[in-house]
Order: C-alpha cells, then structure tokens, then sequence
C-alpha cells in the first residue's frame, strides 16, 4: 500500500472480496495471511513516508477486515537498510525489522501457530546483503525453526510461509546465461528473488515430512512446483505490477488455500476485479 494510485482503496477492496466468497459450506475464509511487503517500500525511505504507508495499511486494517489476520515480513517491510537513501543510522529505535514488529504486535519477525488441525511457520526471509538484502534465514531463525518443527507431532501437517520463494522456477524463467563464446551457458539466480540456502531447507524437510507445502510472495507471479514430495507456491499479488497494472500476465488477486485434514493443500488465484488507476 502507498498513497499513490489509490492503492488503499485497492487493499480496501480486495480485503471486501476475501470476506464475501461464496460460502462453500462452511465459513468461505478462516484467516488471512499478508505474504510480505505490505507496503510500498520503506527500504530506502524516510522516517515521514514510512509513517504515512504504515498508518494507511493500518486504517486499512481496521475499517475493512474483520477476519483474523497474520502477517509475513517482506523486504519493503525492512526500515531503512538503504542508508544511504533513507538517511538512517542504523542506530533508530524502529530500524530495520523493529518497525514491522511492531505494527504486526510481536516481538520476533517470525512465528508459528495452529489453525485448524495445522501447524502454520511464518518465516523471514530477509537477510541484510550490502545495503539491500538477500533471501536467507540467520542461525537465530534456523535454531528456532529445526526446534519448532521437531516440536510438531508426526500426525500434524505443516504449511511454511515465506515472503522469499525458498524455490522458484521464475529466476530461470527471466534468466539470462551468462556464459558466452564456446563455454557451457549458465544461468544466473539472483539471490533477492530466492532462497540462497534453499537446500538447507530440502535436507530439513526430509526430516520433516509433515511440512506439506511452502506458500510465498515477492515475484508477484503465480508458481505451483513439485519437487521432492512438496509443493511450493507462489500466491500472486493484491498489488499486481505495483499498482500499475499486470506483471507477467498476474491480474491483480490473492491466492485462495485450501488445507485438508488429510495433509493435501489446493491452491487456486482469485483476481477481485481492482483495475489500475490514474
């Protein structure tokens, strides 16, 4: 959300479409997950501008959604670690992830909790690289994360929900190689658009195999894979192209899941209807 392109009246819309879904025998929608970047960017912007994204998502929140709500941290999320445009210190009471802990009411970037018969892991993604980031868990989260997980009874199913893919086939997909003459082509994998430590992660979920799926956001695109007896998923975005219309065919929506007693997910893209304004 931003103050521009009438983006709060966008989020207002969409939370309206996820509340009136055809009732299917049961409530249409138990909870809401927000995928990460839940405002435009606060990354390399200013203490005012960051305030006035917060304070819009946050009226937002409370005029238009009256289901439970969690929230995942994106990079944009992530105050001020472009110092040198958002002229920070570093040494801010709110800087870097302060900020979205506190407008999600938690003292970590990351949780865990139980929804219907699940076991839901909200993840952060977000590593500091340079001056911007990169996708990676630190050793804080990944000690929290194997202890959270062998905590879980056997019998419980696991959804884990990641701002970053943990894996994505659209780093390829917008690849370019990067060898060139006589010498075998490469491609390279940005690692802001993926998890650079993706297989730490498959040899944990071997041990896991409850963990039934990965849902995520960041690309803005929709990806079902299935790799290694899991599903990974990338759910699309509310904003679509920033606001700005499509991005890689992707209307503005948000992913509908479905989790199954029996561990099964279905995951199917919900466009509300928003069109892009002036």
């Amino acid at each position: 959300v931003q103050p521009e392109l009438e983006s709060a009246k966008g989020l207002a819309s969409c939370f309206a479409h996820v509340q009136s879904l055809p009732d299917r025998g049961e409530a249409a929608a138990d909870l809401i997950v927000t995928g990460g970047d839940t405002i435009m960017d606060c990354l390399e912007t200013g203490r005012d501008r960051t305030k006035l994204q917060w304070d819009l998502w946050r009226k937002a929140k409370a005029d238009h959604c009256s289901l439970e709500l969690r929230s995942v941290i994106g990079n944009h999320d992530v105050w001020g670690w472009t110092r040198s445009k958002a002229g920070t210190k570093g040494d801010e009471p709110l800087y870097g992830k302060a900020w979205a802990c506190e407008e999600f009411g938690r003292a970590t970037p990351w949780e865990s909790f139980d929804k219907g018969g699940w076991h839901i892991v909200l993840l952060d993604s977000t590593y500091p690289h340079q001056e911007s980031y990169i996708g990676r868990l630190d050793d804080a989260q990944w000690d929290w994360l194997e202890k959270d997980l062998a905590a879980v009874p056997a019998a419980t199913p696991v959804l884990v929900i990641s701002h970053i893919p943990i894996l994505s086939i659209y780093p390829l997909a917008v690849g370019r190689p990067a060898a060139e003459g006589n010498a075998l082509p490469t491609f390279t994998v940005n690692g802001n658009l993926v998890h650079v430590d993706h297989a730490r992660f498959q040899k944990l979920f071997a041990k896991h195999p409850q963990v039934k799926a990965c849902l995520s956001g960041h690309l803005h695109i929709v990806e079902d894979i299935e790799y290694g007896g899991m599903r990974y998923l990338c759910s699309g975005a509310v904003a679509a192209g920033w606001w700005r219309g499509l991005h890689q065919r992707t209307d503005y929506g948000y992913s509908l899941v479905d989790l199954f007693d029996d561990g099964t997910v279905a995951c199917r893209y919900v466009p509300y209807g928003w069109k892009t304004q002036a």
